[in-house]
């Protein structure tokens, strides 16, 4: 794919009508949130200003209205990731739905079961498991990573069969490097022991686009703002029969089945984990972002990002002093890199001073930072929307830093 029809599309997105410190916006951080285009931005309007009124309440037009855009976006979802509408289920974020299924899931765990992670992971994809081995007496054990960052899939298929873990909860792609992982590899070689498989899809709904019946997963979470999406919504995709087996997680209206002082019955999933008043604005804006990708040709698009990935690596390594993490031949179009022992916040800091907005940190990835003996990486993130011309004016801005940082 060309920029000519990537032009057309970054059109969409009015957010490239921003200067930074009077410069023209190069966005390099849609691992941290992806930018939304105008039909996002038009629905959540259209939402507030001609339909709004509380979901699954109300008799009056408005309601019925507001209801039945609310439920065809579940129904969409479903249809994008080829599951059943019941299946899916809700949530602020992919936080909330990890937060969700770890607690839930907590009752089927018991002394010294095995849950298996990775150092990839988000705290997000880590700190629910923790509370959960410590509230039961499970144990967390780590899939094999290498020095750079790469899961080990061979020694980790053997590690499955070895440990046969009750739960497993892994990444798609990691979050602070790109990296792809071959989690159908992983879900397949868990089967023969009956392993929960949770997957972290918030960095791999937008570029991969799974089909989950092929993955073969038991659950997936994801953030509806890292797929154009508005923030603060996301949700759960489950197994029919596990997720329906869950229990409460949350209690309040909408929830309930009947109420009484002698006791309280729940509907049946994806109702019983929806208490309250949703976010019926971001659903139908996330509406628009999922008719916005099916009218796109994905194999063009991917193709296209990687087109930019490949061509971001290429000019980096041609930086002397630079550090280039992770898994690079099967990647999101995320580049993580550190220059010799700059501090990535400084070279972030200056970088902005061109209009270049990357991310500085750990990226939430603590213990992958640690394992890889460093503090942070500078993390540059592609998508379809980004040209060459960002990656030119990046590698122009980076070296600009390093020489004001070197004299």
């Amino acid at each position: 794919m060309n920029d000519n029809p990537c032009t057309q599309i970054r059109h969409d997105f009015p957010i490239f009508e921003v200067s930074v410190d009077d410069q023209p916006l190069c966005y390099l951080d849609s691992a941290a949130t992806t930018q939304k285009p105008n039909q996002v931005i038009q629905a959540v309007k259209d939402f507030y200003q001609s339909q709004n009124a509380n979901v699954h309440r109300g008799l009056h037009t408005l309601s019925e209205q507001a209801t039945t855009a609310y439920e065809a976006v579940r129904r969409k979802l479903a249809q994008f990731l080829n599951v059943q509408s019941r299946e899916i289920v809700w949530t602020s974020g992919a936080t909330a739905s990890l937060n969700l299924i770890a607690y839930g899931l907590s009752d089927s765990l018991k002394k010294d079961d095995v849950i298996l992670l990775s150092p990839l992971e988000h705290h997000a994809n880590i700190v629910p498991w923790q509370l959960a081995a410590k509230r039961t007496g499970a144990r967390i054990e780590l899939l094999p990573v290498d020095a750079q960052g790469i899961l080990q899939l061979e020694q980790a298929k053997a590690l499955i069969e070895n440990l046969k873990p009750k739960v497993m909860s892994i990444c798609h792609a990691s979050n602070a490097l790109g990296n792809i992982n071959d989690v159908a590899a992983l879900i397949a070689s868990s089967k023969s022991s009956g392993t929960v498989t949770v997957i972290d899809g918030a960095q791999s709904l937008l570029h991969l686009r799974p089909d989950l019946q092929q993955l073969d997963c038991d659950f997936y979470v994801f953030s509806a703002h890292k797929a154009l999406g508005p923030t603060g919504l996301g949700g759960l995709y489950g197994r029919y029969e596990l997720l329906n087996a869950l229990p409460v997680y949350q209690s309040g209206g909408e929830m309930i089945d009947t109420v009484s002082f002698s006791g309280t019955t729940f509907r049946p999933a994806p109702e019983k984990f929806e208490p309250g008043t949703p976010n019926i604005a971001g659903v139908i804006g996330f509406g628009a972002a999922l008719d916005y990708l099916a009218a796109q040709d994905h194999d063009a698009l991917f193709q296209h990002e990687q087109s930019l990935y490949q061509s971001l690596l290429q000019q980096l390594s041609g930086i002397d002093g630079i550090r280039i993490w992770g898994d690079t031949a099967n990647n999101v179009g995320t580049v993580s890199f550190n220059y010799k022992n700059e501090h990535h916040y400084d070279l972030a800091t200056l970088l902005n001073t061109h209009g270049i907005a990357v991310r500085s940190g750990h990226h939430c990835t603590q213990p992958l930072m640690a394992h890889l003996g460093i503090e942070g990486t500078i993390r540059a993130s592609l998508a379809f929307y980004n040209n060459q011309q960002d990656i030119s004016r990046f590698i122009a801005a980076l070296k600009d830093t390093i020489s004001l940082l070197e004299e």
